[in-house]
Formats: structure tokens, sequence, C-alpha cells
């Protein structure tokens, strides 16, 4: 630092100028020949000892002193010297009339990028405080800077809340020392302060600047070209920067999920992605495991239980946890009407949604409360683009280095969700490249399916991982466990169908259809696999390969029906809609896909609403060349 000179100690030049320390300034901030404003703090035999700012201290000897003194007084000195020991002794300055002026520390900052190599040293770092934790001994504060987030320790005593004036969203220095701790580094913080008016804005508009850029998504080639699939690369980037954004935010991620096949290729890659620049960001090696959960969910939409629950855990986690309310992120999801309830709960709080679907969309009703949007039908496709194919790629996007793992992925989700897409060749292709040939592909299809079933609610991390084989590293455990679900799968399918074929109805319709009908309720095993859904499905198939002709089958309970189409030009959102309104007090909503999709209504009403079903059926047109592409939405 450098000043000119304000007179020699012990004179008055009449022009003095006495310089004031800001509580943050350290030895390195003063200089010899300038003079400093001091606060007497004690008084010994030898002496008296002053303080220039919070950790700039020092003795003004007796054999210099003139006068007497008491405690609190202030007086301007000069620095006389700094021994080895780090002793510092000054010299009174007598000056009558002077000017004061304010100096602030001159930080040199350090990037949480860096803290590694200056463990043990004292360092100052500037960012937001994007989490409070009170713990049994210290608050923790982590705190975001341009390079990523770290945990900070102030230690008021035992239990209580050091510095309770800042609060998440502050702006803050830090001076403090990093250190080790399980596994991590963290700063033991020596002082933290809240940066106001120009400093805070200025800091503010740097950490903005940095964290636009490191949110910037990776510009990676798809991993095949695709005409169908370049219209949603845009959006995906959008959906990509988000979710970047989030994590450099320190902002937690809930990621919801249809539990299946294509609904667990699009999540896990995801989920992965997230956690590997989670690692990177963050100094806390727990943040990954605290700041994302993937979540399935059975129905076909968003339910109110889901999004109550979701939100009570996310009030929960920022009362205990000071953490951020999360972003929620819906998978192979939350395209439709029946969603709105859900995120209407949510709209009461800042929980933004972000949706990558391939179901038929209601943009009209979902638009206005969502942050980000991709459906394949928003660009004029359609559901043979499956939300795993599109994840992958979002994936990439986050964290290009897991694209080795991912390129086998779209071809499985391609498989489960039975995708007609031109594209499958090219996906398969790909795979095979990779040692998985298109038996393999569909086996682990069916594994992925039976092992999500009996999950349920649990998002089976590890087990779907090592199916999967992404994170996961162990050829023959995957290899094993793919072919014994796979066969597992295989068998209770055959077993349901031979107690559900022999009740199989069938009609001919008017549009050269047949029409298959299934009372799933009665004539098949309840809770156990495959679920009503499924074992529609299955009957499907085995009718379009038995008759080579345009199929429609319907398997129903007391209060829904689940529906599945080829070679007949249905619009099942489109008929739920016209069902809703010809059926008073029928309660009927669903939707999925065109020709797949799920229907409820109230139980008193099923045999009028499935005979106004078929009655629809009946008036659709014949198309040999279309196909159900995806499995129906259990």
């Amino acid at each position: 630092m450098t000043r000119e000179s304000a007179g020699e100690p012990g004179t008055d030049d009449g022009d003095s100028v006495v310089y004031e320390l800001s509580k943050d300034c350290t030895i390195e901030d003063v200089e010899q020949n300038q003079s400093y404003l001091a606060e007497i703090n004690g008084i010994v035999d030898y002496g008296i000892f002053v303080d220039l700012s919070e950790s700039v201290s020092g003795l003004v000897h007796e054999s210099v002193l003139e006068g007497t003194y008491g405690v609190g007084d202030e007086l301007v000195v000069t620095l006389e010297s700094v021994r080895d020991n780090g002793d510092v002794a000054f010299e009174p300055v007598d000056v009558d009339d002077y000017a004061l002026e304010h100096v602030e520390h001159d930080y040199s900052l350090t990037a949480t990028d860096r803290l590694e190599a200056t463990i043990g040293e004292q360092v100052h770092i500037e960012g937001e405080i994007v989490q409070v934790k009170q713990t049994g001994g210290p608050t923790i504060f982590h705190v975001a800077d341009e390079a990523g987030v770290v945990p900070c320790a102030a230690f008021e005593e035992a239990g209580v809340r050091a510095y309770p004036s800042i609060e998440v969203g502050d702006i803050v220095r830090v001076t403090g020392t990093p250190e080790h701790h399980e596994n991590s580094v963290q700063i033991e913080a020596e002082g933290l302060s809240k940066l106001e008016g120009e400093d805070a804005e200025e800091a503010r508009e740097r950490l903005e600047d940095a964290l636009e850029a490191r949110a910037e998504p990776h510009d990676v080639d798809p991993l095949i070209d695709w005409e169908a699939f370049e219209k949603l690369r845009p959006n995906l980037k959008e959906v990509a920067q988000l979710l970047r954004r989030t994590v450099l935010q320190g902002r937690p991620i809930r990621v919801r999920h249809h539990a299946d096949g294509d609904g667990m290729c699009a999540a896990v890659p995801v989920q992965i992605a997230l956690e590997r620049f989670i690692s990177e960001v963050h100094e806390d090696e727990n943040a990954p495991r605290h700041l994302i959960k993937r979540l399935p969910a059975k129905a076909p939409f968003y339910e109110m239980e889901d999004a109550t629950r979701d939100l009570n855990f996310a009030l929960e986690d920022r009362e205990k946890h000071g953490q951020q309310l999360p972003l929620l992120l819906m998978l192979d999801n939350g395209s439709t009407a029946e969603d709105v309830p859900a995120y209407e709960t949510l709209a009461h709080y800042d929980i933004p949604i972000a949706v990558v679907d391939h179901h038929h969309p209601d943009p009209d009703a979902v638009g206005d409360l969502l942050d980000a949007h991709v459906n394949p039908y928003l660009h004029d496709e359609d559901y043979r683009i499956t939300t795993g194919m599109c994840c992958v790629e979002l994936a990439r996007m986050i964290y290009p280095d897991i694209t080795d793992e991912l390129r086998h992925v779209p071809a499985v989700a391609g498989l489960s969700d039975r995708s007609k897409a031109d594209a499958m060749e090219d996906y398969l292709a790909l795979a095979n490249e990779e040692g998985y040939d298109e038996q393999r592909l569909q086996d682990l299809s069916e594994a992925l399916d039976y092992a999500a079933f009996w999950l349920r609610y649990n998002s089976g991390d590890q087990l779907i991982q090592d199916l999967l084989q992404i994170d996961s590293d162990d050829e023959e455990r995957h290899r094993e466990l793919v072919s014994f679900l796979a066969d597992r799968s295989r068998a209770d399918v055959d077993e349901q169908l031979e107690a559900a074929m022999p009740h199989l109805e069938h009609e001919d319709l008017n549009n050269g259809a047949h029409l298959y009908r299934i009372d799933v309720e009665n004539y098949a095993h309840r809770f156990t696999y495959p679920a009503p859904g499924k074992t529609t499905g299955e009957i499907h198939d085995r009718k379009i390969e038995e008759t080579g002709d345009p199929v429609i089958t319907v398997g129903y309970g007391p209060d829904f029906a689940v529906l599945r189409s080829d070679g007949v030009r249905l619009d099942i959102p489109n008929m739920v809609s016209e069902l809703e309104e010809e059926i008073p007090g029928g309660g009927v909503s669903g939707g999925g896909h065109l020709v797949v999709g799920s229907i409820k209504f109230v139980k008193g009403k099923r045999e009028e609403v499935i005979d106004a079903l078929v009655d629809k059926m009946e008036d659709a047109e014949i198309d040999e060349a279309l196909s159900s592409a995806a499995p129906i939405d259990d």
C-alpha cells in the first residue's frame, strides 16, 4: 500500500493525514511513516496496548509516552517495528488538526478451486451464501464464488449460530484457513462480513458473469445424425444450462421420473452427470448425496401425493439444514393438464420446474407453470423420440466425460418404449459397437422394467446403475444380473398371460380392427408383476403377431382402462377430453400417447365410459403404417 508521508513522528506539519483502518485490515496494510488512529485497550507498567483494527494491535512503550491515558482513549501512532516473533511496536504522533482517511483491507482473493494448494494458510474468499447449516458445534456457511462452493465453519459456541445476521443470498467476504475435514476441504473462518453498497454490487456482478459462463452447456456432437432430433437440441441446451446453473448456485435438484425402462434410461444418466458436476463444483464430498435426489413415480403424471411430499421434504431441509428450495426436474412425465394441480401447489414457493417428456402435451395448461419444457410434440414430432434418447444428450451437455458410458442407453430406451423411429437402427448399431447386441439390449430392457416394478417408490440407485452399467465396472455381475431379472420377468409374464388369456373377449369392429378386452382386475394376478398396463401390452403384442391385422386392446379394472393400438388412428388425449364432456359425473381423466394411454373414471360409470370409448375406436380410421411406439403408462 502506498501512502504519502503524514509528517515525521512526534511533529505536526499543519497538513497531516491520519489513516483509520477498517476492522478487517491486517499488519500488511500498515506502512512505515504513516499515521494511524488507534484505540487504547490496556495499560501496563511498561506502556500501553493499542488496537488499529481487529487483528492489528501493538505496544507503545512508556519511554516514548507523555501524559496520562485511559482505556478507550484514541491515540495517533505510527509503526515503529515488527519483531521476528510477531510483536508490533508503535510510537505516538503529536497532531492537533488532521484529515482522517479510511483504509480498506487490500484483499488478495483465493478462488475455491485453489484451496487445496493453500491448506494451513490464511486466505480470503468472496462469494454468495448458498446454505447455512447449524451443527451441534460450528455454524457451516456454504459460500459460492466464481470457481465453486466451499463450506466455511464459524464457531461462536457449541450449537450457537455464528454471525446470526448473515443469511442465504448475502454476498460475504470470508477470512480463514483451509483445512482438511472428513476428506473434504473446509475453511475455518476467522472472520465473515457481509458486503454492502458498491462492494456488494461489484462482487455480485463479478459472480454473475462467472456463473453465466460456467453454466453454459457443453457443445457436444450428437451420438447419431438425426434430423428430427435436431429440433429439440436448443430446448435441451436450455435445460442443461438451467441445471448447471442450479448446481453452481448450490441449489438442490429433485428428479421425478416415470418408473419404467425409458424413465430409468432418462433419469439415471442425468443423475450421474449432475452428481459428477456437483463433485467438481463443491469442496464437500457429500454434496452430491445432499443436492440431488432421484425419485421414481408410478403414475403417468405428477400426483398431488408426490408434490406435497416433495414440498414438505424441501421445507424441512430448508429449516433443518439451511438448504435453498429445490429445482424440480420431471422426466418422461409432466406435460399434461393432470400435472397442473401439483405444479400450482409448488408455485406458492420458489421452486423452478423443468420438464423433458415425450407424452402428448397440454402446452396451454402447463406452459406458464414451467421454466423449461422439452417435448417432441412441440416441434411437430412425436413419441418415437423417447425421453431416454433426449436425456442421454442432456447428460452429455451437462458432463461430456460420461459419453462412453452412455452409448448403449438410447437403444435400451427405444426398445423399452417400442420406438419405431427411423433412428433406432443407428442406435442399435451404436450399442452393438459397445458389445450390446439386440438380444442383450432386449434383456436389459426387460430387466429394467422388472426391477422398476419391485423397487416401487425406491430409486434403487446402485442396482439400476449396475443394470445399465453406468458408473459400474463389474461386467460379470452386470451380465448375470440382467440375465436373471430378464428371465424372471418373462416367466412372470408367461404365468400372468396363462391365467388371463382364456378370459380375453374379442369382437370385430366395423372399421376392420380387432378389439380385445380383458378385465385385469378379476382375470389377472393382482399386486404382482406384470402390472395391468404391462399385462395389456403383452396381450396386445401377441395378438398383433397372431393376426397381422389392426388391433386395439383394452385392459380395464373397476375405475381405469389402459389402451394399446396398432394400425388404428386413435387420438387418446382427444378421446379423453371428449369423454369428459359427454359423460357428466364420469370423473374421466387420463391421456398418454396418441395410440397408447390410460383413462380413469368413477367406478359406477365404468360400463358407460368403456362403451363410449369403443364407439370412438370404431369410428377411427385404419392406418396400416401406424403402430404404437410405447408401453402403456401404468
